[in-house]
């Protein structure tokens, strides 16, 4: 049913959560598996200073990417690297659409009320803008916040 996944991955405490139902339903249908990362632009400005703190935020990125392709490939999942700059759910969106995505999983906080309303969600804009089907998967269990 699915030949292409999307798993965009902040790197944040929970991916590995993510990461295991992406990779279970990769396994399941034969499919590739592409790991994203997107640097976000919006909220690092690109003057002298700022280029170091994003080539921090890149590494990271690659870092939790690369992890991300060998939990894949331990389990014999042919995975597709990419690390992107931009605003993260147009670059997930824009992804998606170039690599012939059949859905994306995506990690949520779970966030609401202010938090969500301040914080804002990746996974929220890119579940409101997608044509492509997107599984959301709780980074932590809900008893864990």
């Amino acid at each position: 049913m699915y030949e292409n996944l999307l798993l965009p991955t902040d790197g944040s405490d929970g991916i590995e959560r993510v990461a295991a139902n992406a990779i279970h339903l990769a396994r399941v249908n034969g499919a590739t598996l592409h790991v994203l990362h997107v640097v976000d632009t919006d909220t690092v400005a690109l003057d002298p200073h700022s280029k170091r703190l994003a080539a921090g935020l890149e590494a990271a990125g690659r870092a939790s990417v690369a992890a991300i392709h060998d939990r894949a490939a331990e389990a014999g999942i042919y995975s597709v690297e990419a690390v992107r700059y931009g605003n993260p759910d147009e670059e997930i969106l824009t992804y998606a659409d170039e690599n012939d995505v059949d859905i994306i999983v995506i990690g949520t906080h779970g966030r609401h009320g202010v938090r969500r309303a301040l914080i804002g969600s990746v996974a929220e804009r890119v579940v409101r803008n997608s044509e492509t089907p997107v599984l959301t998967v709780r980074t932590l269990p809900a008893e864990s916040e």
